[in-house]
């Protein structure tokens, strides 16, 4: 396996993985989770924002953000559409990348002003462990989410995807 096809699958589970915590969030009754609720929409939308950041980063662009943390409670109505565009974006982004595309080291600026370089691979194996990181969180925010959106692992979206895996 390549890292390009390895990278490739993370960013379709990761991709799969939002739409399903998406739809449970939708479900959800944010009333007795005022709090909670909030926190996780928070929460998701710094793991957006950073894959916006990474997504400029990727293409040589600034991007407009002065932090990766919003003071603002996002709508999930508005935060959601987003975060499958940007999803989408990283995919179509991996099945164009070439092998030496996703060598090359980018330089880079944080969002508090420190300079970076990373490989695109690098790049996006951290768009993939940061917003998986934060799914997790979400789901221990809200636990009724943690019931509903947690299969939230590689090995079962795998055999979720394909379920000629399971079969010997």
């Amino acid at each position: 396996m390549t890292a390009k096809t390895l990278i490739s699958s993370l960013l379709q589970y990761k991709a799969a993985s939002n739409a399903e915590l998406l739809l449970a969030l939708n479900t959800v009754d944010a009333e007795p989770h005022t709090t909670e609720y909030r926190a996780a929409l928070r929460v998701l939308n710094h793991a957006h924002m950073v894959d916006r950041i990474f997504a400029a980063n990727l293409q040589g662009e600034r991007h407009s953000y002065a932090a990766n943390w919003s003071a603002d409670t996002p709508v999930l109505a508005q935060l959601a559409p987003s975060i499958r565009l940007t999803d989408q974006w990283y995919i179509d982004y991996i099945s164009r990348a070439s092998s030496s595309d996703l060598e090359e080291l980018v330089d880079f600026t944080f969002t508090d002003g420190t300079q970076g370089r990373m490989s695109r691979e690098e790049m996006l194996a951290h768009v993939v462990t940061h917003s998986g990181y934060h799914r997790g969180e979400v789901g221990r925010l809200l636990p009724k989410i943690e019931s509903t959106a947690m299969r939230d692992v590689f090995a079962g979206y795998l055999h979720r995807s394909d379920p000629s895996r399971t079969q010997r």
